[in-house]
């Protein structure tokens, strides 16, 4: 097992220090040969071979220990001592023991790159978790003494505190991403945010209100409530006879638009009187980034009215208050919704966050409320129709609901932002968006890139990122022109790149391309699916991985093989086969497979 010689070689390793008056660190070579035993699979110190070390220090121990680019020195000297002990115990042959540590100086320069790349990203991720967590607890970044005294607090928690809340906020800040959008130009936004009917309506209600005066709660007195919606034609609740307005809560039209226009201070309400606003100059300005602002606190204001669930609510108060998920619902999907589809959704998310006695009834109200709502959004510019009974945002509601994302935490992509990022960025950013964007997206950064500098900065996130972000980095690969064969040549001594750069260079027809080995097609397919496991569902993953791979006993026969696949995430991507392989046969050998691959894992005896 490797657990045993891993434990003798470094208690052995100590004791040759100690006999030698040598100082070793125990823990650190401890560490290295662990990697070694338990994380690759060797059985014992002559499996350690120069192709094995280069394993070890360029791929397992970047992506297993979180180390900085100022221990490398270290780590190489530890690594140093156990090969010199190795050679001198005859635990290896001395020609080994030569090699392995002419190997150590030869990739010292490259395995110091990767630490620090992979040091820089880690710090990186650390520091946005730390400031996100900081947000969610109300902290200002630019408060110095708020922030220290929030890190003092935080650092003195115990370590498995810390883990939790960071992990929480990762799981949240993921659920918190909406794929991307294209945007309109901000002339052609602030234009339609002038001529939307919402700024027309408010316009309108300050416009009459003018100065007057106002009841207790800053409000139109009854009968100014009851003439401006006359004036302006706003609808009006049916009553019962003999039922009078007492307050413009009653009107709940106007009482809408009299909040909205209070909120962005179009209307001045204040001491009983009312005046017109500083901001009333604004709705028909010529600053747009002022138009589009103010438009903006008016959507705010009518799309999240707020109504207090306990004081009871009827089916329109019901429907305002989740009017952000049906605009939401909207700004994700890919095609246009119809207003039954928007009810079903709705309905389905009211069933479980309220208490419902009589669903039907309810359900009969709630859609006849969310039409009324649909109308009012189309009025205002925020939705139309479009396709065949459906609805969709506008250009300016779409930019008017990202902006309320944005505000509430979420990570909202826009098509195009990232032309002039580094491919990591790039990389990281196309897992979120849909086939047409990405390409949109993938086309945008090649233009404003050099190609060689493209395919160079993109096989260094081959060699450094996981099977996830080396799959995405390889197709935005296969978007870049011939010329930039001589930089694919050059990586092709890299293992995680060299299969990719071969598919590469034989799709561009270089003379150096070549069709794959068997067991370079069967790792490609194993990187393929892991990365998909990165960010899909097992069973969506599997489903898309079997698109192009060979029917019936073929597919059986490949499965059969990928067990020896030496790639750390075979035993994963079996099981899924195992559990989601639409042949029974199939799956079962997948699942077969599994086992096969755990257990040689475990007992040293990994794949060839």
């Amino acid at each position: 097992m490797a657990e045993n010689w891993v434990e003798t070689t470094a208690g052995d390793l100590r004791r040759w220090a100690d006999e030698r008056g040598e100082k070793v660190d125990g823990q650190g070579a401890q560490l290295l040969l662990d990697l070694a035993g338990r994380e690759m699979g060797l059985d014992g110190p002559d499996a350690l071979t120069p192709g094995a070390l280069r394993e070890l220090l360029l791929e397992v121990f970047p992506e297993t220990v979180v180390a900085g680019a100022d221990e490398v020195p270290s780590v190489l000297d530890t690594l140093r001592t156990v090969v010199a002990f190795l050679g001198d115990t005859d635990e290896v042959p001395e020609a080994r023991a030569a090699e392995l540590a002419a190997e150590i100086d030869r990739l010292a320069p490259e395995f110091a790159e990767v630490v620090a790349e992979t040091d820089s990203a880690e710090r990186q991720v650390a520091a946005e978790v730390v400031a996100g967590l900081m947000e969610a607890d109300g902290v200002p970044l630019d408060d110095q003494d708020a922030v220290e005294e929030w890190m003092r607090e935080f650092e003195a928690l115990p370590d498995e505190e810390r883990y939790a809340r960071a992990e929480e906020y990762l799981r949240r800040t993921e659920e918190l991403v909406v794929p991307p959008v294209r945007l309109a130009p901000a002339a052609e936004l602030a234009d339609a945010a002038r001529r939307s009917a919402l700024t027309a309506e408010v316009r309108a209600l300050a416009e009459w209100t003018g100065e007057r005066a106002l009841n207790e709660l800053d409000e139109l007195t009854a009968a100014d409530a009851e003439a401006a919606v006359a004036a302006l034609g706003l609808a009006t609740p049916r009553r019962l006879p003999g039922t009078d307005v007492e307050d413009q809560a009653d009107l709940p039209e106007l009482h809408r638009l009299w909040w909205a226009a209070t909120e962005a201070e179009v209307i001045r309400a204040e001491g009983g009187k009312a005046a017109p606003g500083p901001a009333l100059g604004d709705l028909d300005g010529d600053d747009d980034e002022r138009a589009l602002a103010l438009w903006l606190r008016l959507l705010d204001s009518v799309a999240v009215p707020e109504h207090d669930p306990s004081d009871g609510l009827d089916a329109i108060e019901l429907v305002q208050n989740e009017l952000t998920g049906v605009l939401i619902h909207l700004y994700e999907q890919e095609e246009p919704a119809t207003a039954g589809e928007l009810a079903d959704a709705l309905l389905g998310h009211v069933a479980e966050a309220y208490d419902v006695s009589d669903e039907r009834s309810l359900a009969e109200a709630v859609r006849d409320a969310l039409a009324l709502e649909l109308d009012d959004l189309a009025r205002w510019g925020v939705v139309e129709p479009a396709g065949d009974g459906g609805r969709t945002l506008t250009p300016l509601g779409v930019w008017g609901v990202r902006e309320l994302l944005l505000s509430d935490g979420f990570t909202a992509p826009v098509v195009g932002a990232l032309a002039g990022a580094p491919a990591a960025e790039l990389v990281a950013g196309l897992a979120w968006h849909r086939p047409d964007t990405a390409d949109e997206e993938i086309d945008g950064w090649l233009a404003s890139h050099d190609v060689k500098d493209a395919a160079a900065d993109l096989l260094d996130v081959m060699r450094g990122g996981g099977p996830g972000a080396r799959n995405l980095a390889a197709a935005v690969l296969h978007r870049v022109g011939p010329e930039a064969a001589p930089v694919v040549r050059a990586a092709q001594e890299h293992p995680l790149v060299s299969p990719y750069a071969a598919l590469w260079l034989n799709a561009v027809g270089d003379p150096s391309g070549r069709e794959l080995s068997r067991a370079e097609y069967l790792w490609v397919f194993v990187d393929t699916v892991a990365g998909m496991l990165e960010t899909a569902e097992p069973e969506e993953a599997v489903a898309a991985a079997l698109v192009d791979t060979p029917p019936g006993a073929e597919m059986q026969d490949m499965v059969d093989e990928l067990w020896r696949t030496d790639h750390p995430g075979v035993a994963d991507v079996l099981e899924a086969l195992g559990d989601h392989h639409p042949d029974k046969a199939t799956a079962k050998a997948a699942r077969t497979a599994a086992y096969k691959a755990r257990s040689a894992r475990a007992a040293g005896n990994g794949g060839v």
